[in-house]
C-alpha cells in the first residue's frame, strides 16, 4: 500500500446542530491513489490485474466514434508524453531559465501530437482498478474476495468510458497461473482513459446525505443561516450567505477515489437506482474520479498534500494523481446491488 493520508477534522460536528443527520452518517474509504509500481498483488489504479492466463482477455465488441476524440494515440505514445512533460517540470523547477523542451523532446512531442490511423476492431479493455477486500471495505459477494474494474478507453452512448466488473476469489489464483502481458487497445481516446498506474491508502471518513436526498424540512434548516450562526463565525463566514454550500462542499460527501459512503450528486439531481433484478436499491461500491479535489472541496485535501518545497509530484497540482479526466472533471460512481453484487451494476456519471 501506499503512505498514509489523514484528512482535516470537519469544520465541526454538523449532527450538533441537526440532530436528525446522525443516524443517517455512512463511513466511505477514501482511497488516496498516488502514483507507484503496483503489483498483481496489491490493490491499485491502473496496475497489473492478477488474471488467470486461462481465462480470456475481455473485448469491447461495440462500435466507436472517431470523431468523439480530440486525438487517437497508442498508450505506448501517451506514456512517453507523460514521461517527457513530467522531466520538462522537473528540469524546469531546478532552472527557470532552463528550455522548455529539449530537441529530443520537441520532436518525440511533435510525433505524439500528430496522432495515429483510426482502427476498427474490437478493443481490449483497459485495467482501471483492482481492489483486495483485506485492504479496503466495499461490497463484495461471499465468494469472492477481489474486485477487478476495466473499461473500454473510448466515449460510448453515455458520453463515458464503458466498465465491466470482476468479482474472483484470490486464492484460486496462483502466481505462475496469471497472465504476465495481457493485451492493450492499439489505440485509445486522448490518453484522458489511460490511467497513470497508482497505489492506494485508503483512509476511512464520515459521510453524511446530499442535501437533494434529504427531505424538505431538513433541506430548509441547512439553509437556515440563524442555525449556522450558533457556531464560530470562523467557521461559515465565507458561506455566510450561502449555508447550504458549507454543507454541500465541507460537510457531506468527501471527494476524490473511494469506495463506500453516498453518492455525490452534481450535476443531476438524484435518480432511482433499483436493481432491475430484484428491486433492492443499489449502493455505491466505487467514485472513479478525475480529481482529488476541487475549488470548492479545499477542506478534505490530505494534510500531507499540502504545498511543500520540491516539483509537484506527477498530477498534484490539481489532485489529478491518476490521470483520468472524465468529461471534463467528472466522477464516474459505479453502485451494486447489496443482495447479489453480481446482478447489473450502475453507472452514474456525477
Amino acid at each position: 500500500m501506499n503512505a498514509t493520508f489523514t484528512t482535516p477534522p470537519r469544520p465541526f460536528d454538523v449532527t450538533v446542530l441537526f440532530s436528525q443527520l446522525a443516524p443517517l452518517a455512512r463511513t466511505a474509504t477514501r482511497l488516496h491513489p498516488r502514483p507507484g509500481s503496483p503489483t498483481v498483488h496489491d490493490s491499485s489504479v491502473g496496475g497489473p490485474l492478477l488474471w488467470p492466463v486461462d481465462e480470456p482477455w475481455p473485448y469491447c465488441e461495440e462500435p466507436h466514434d472517431r470523431r468523439a476524440a480530440l486525438r487517437i494515440n497508442s498508450p505506448d505514445d501517451i506514456r512517453l508524453q507523460r514521461r517527457v512533460l513530467a522531466a520538462a517540470a522537473a528540469r524546469l523547477h531546478l532552472d527557470p531559465e532552463a528550455p522548455e523542451q529539449t530537441p529530443e523532446e520537441q520532436e518525440a512531442l511533435d510525433l505524439i501530437r500528430a496522432g495515429w490511423p483510426w482502427f476498427d476492431g474490437p478493443i481490449p479493455l483497459v485495467p482501471v482498478a483492482q481492489l483486495y477486500a483485506r485492504d479496503m471495505p466495499f461490497p463484495c459477494p461471499p465468494d469472492a474476495d477481489l474486485l477487478q474494474v476495466l473499461w473500454c478507453p473510448f466515449d460510448h452512448e453515455t458520453a463515458h468510458p464503458k466498465t465491466a466488473l470482476f468479482w474472483r476469489s484470490s486464492a484460486t489464483v496462483t502466481v505462475t497461473d496469471v497472465l504476465d502481458t495481457p493485451p492493450e487497445p492499439p489505440i485509445v481516446q486522448d490518453g484522458w482513459y489511460l490511467p497513470e498506474p497508482c497505489l492506494f491508502a485508503p483512509e476511512q471518513v464520515t459521510e453524511f446525505p446530499h442535501p437533494m436526498e434529504l427531505d424538505k424540512e431538513l433541506r430548509d434548516q441547512l439553509n437556515d443561516r440563524s442555525r449556522w450562526e450558533t457556531i464560530d463565525p470562523a467557521q461559515y463566514n465565507a458561506y455566510a450567505y450561502d449555508p447550504g454550500e458549507l454543507y454541500l462542499n465541507n460537510l457531506c460527501t468527501a471527494p476524490g477515489w473511494k469506495t463506500g459512503g453516498w453518492t455525490r450528486w452534481s450535476p443531476t439531481d438524484p435518480v432511482d437506482r433499483t436493481c432491475p433484478e430484484c428491486g433492492t436499491e443499489a449502493v455505491p461500491l466505487l467514485t472513479i474520479a478525475s480529481s482529488e479535489w476541487d475549488g470548492g472541496s479545499a477542506t478534505w485535501i490530505a494534510e500531507e498534500d499540502q504545498p511543500t518545497p520540491g516539483p509537484p509530484p506527477l498530477g498534484a497540482r490539481d489532485g489529478d494523481f491518476t490521470l483520468i479526466d472524465i468529461t471534463g472533471g467528472n466522477n464516474l460512481q459505479l453502485h451494486v446491488c447489496p443482495s447479489s453484487p453480481y446482478h447489473p451494476h450502475f453507472e452514474l456519471l456525477q
